[in-house]
């Protein structure tokens, strides 16, 4: 009896795998396809303009620094694979005015024709506890990292219905998965995001324009950089338990998920952990990822639960180390 409910599941399992392409995504093509990359002058958002340029593509950089953006240009240029491909800069604050992003994004269309996939990777991170950051800091992360993100996908999504073809990726962050100490402000401008591409997937999907949300961990980039440099303890101790990605490497698994019109794109096995306990009510492209997800689910929530027993025990550690002056002041 054990054997034939165990050749059953077999069977099952291998017909989802031989069903699932039939219900997944057509991939998009990317050559001659027209690819709008926001914060594409530096990190992340050059490298996936870079992987997209090597597949044939032409490439609309947007960016505010006008020299970043010159110097990106000629970096993604040596990786033409023919005399036809451009690079296209435009210098804008995506976050600021809709009509400006709406102008330039007409701009650039006029120039390399429709848009075909935009990847929305403009953002900034900033850290540090709930109280000592200033009000003004959640509403600078929610301008850039929401609104930098709803603006040029507004200004795209008209014209990828009507063709009804496209791809519109946002990059958010392994924090907005998880909220972590210190990012009360970053995770949630990062978790917001989510919410967005879920909602627009659901009703751009008939549409034949598929949503992707990719999740990095720390990269080593100059936004990382930066963010290190004011980063509380307790958030860098736990950022300290993974390791940091390389740019490229995030960069190849984003295009390919976004090609294939995966809702996810995650980096390693702690990101596909990550993806699949949070995966809720989020949209799946194939049978199986829904059944992975089912069958992993009771597993990576055990294996989660000793991640964040971890990272209290981390807290409580800098607490206790912090307080430690206090007492020897108060002694003395």
């Amino acid at each position: 009896m054990l054997l034939l409910a165990a050749a059953g599941l077999v069977a099952f399992v291998l017909l989802l795998y031989m069903v699932s392409p039939l219900i997944s995504p057509k991939p998009l093509a990317l050559p001659g396809a027209h690819v709008v990359v926001t914060g594409g002058s530096s990190g992340i958002g050059k490298c996936i303009a870079i992987e997209c340029y090597k597949q044939g593509a032409f490439i609309t950089l947007v960016a505010r620094n006008e020299d970043k953006l010159l110097q990106a240009k000629k970096e993604i240029e040596k990786h033409s694979i023919n005399d036809k491909q451009v690079v296209l800069c435009i210098s804008v604050d995506v976050s600021q005015d809709y009509n400006q992003v709406e102008n330039v994004i007409k701009q650039a269309q006029e120039k390399l024709g429709p848009v075909d996939m935009l990847v929305n990777c403009a953002g900034t991170s900033m850290s540090g506890k709930f109280e000592e950051l200033e009000v003004s800091s959640f509403e600078k992360l929610m301008s850039i990292n929401y609104l930098g993100s709803v603006y040029p996908s507004r200004a795209v999504i008209t014209t990828m219905k009507e063709r009804r073809v496209g791809r519109i990726v946002f990059v958010s962050s392994q924090a907005g998965q998880l909220g972590l100490f210190g990012f009360t402000a970053y995770s949630s401008s990062k978790f917001a995001i989510r919410g967005l591409a879920e909602a627009l997937q659901m009703e751009v999907k008939p549409y034949n324009v598929y949503v992707t949300v990719a999740y990095p961990p720390d990269t080593d980039t100059p936004g990382l950089a930066e963010e290190n440099k004011t980063k509380p303890l307790e958030t860098r101790l736990i950022s300290e338990t993974t390791a940091i990605c390389k740019p490229e490497q995030v960069a190849k698994q984003i295009v390919k998920d976004a090609i294939q019109g995966n809702f996810n794109s995650s980096i390693g096995s702690d990101g596909y952990m990550l993806s699949s306990l949070t995966c809720g009510m989020a949209p799946v492209t194939s049978i199986t990822e829904g059944l992975q997800q089912v069958v992993t689910m009771g597993l990576f929530r055990t294996i989660a639960l000793f991640y964040l027993g971890s990272f209290d025990n981390i807290v409580r550690r800098c607490m206790v180390q912090k307080a430690k002056p206090e007492v020897v002041d108060k002694t003395a």
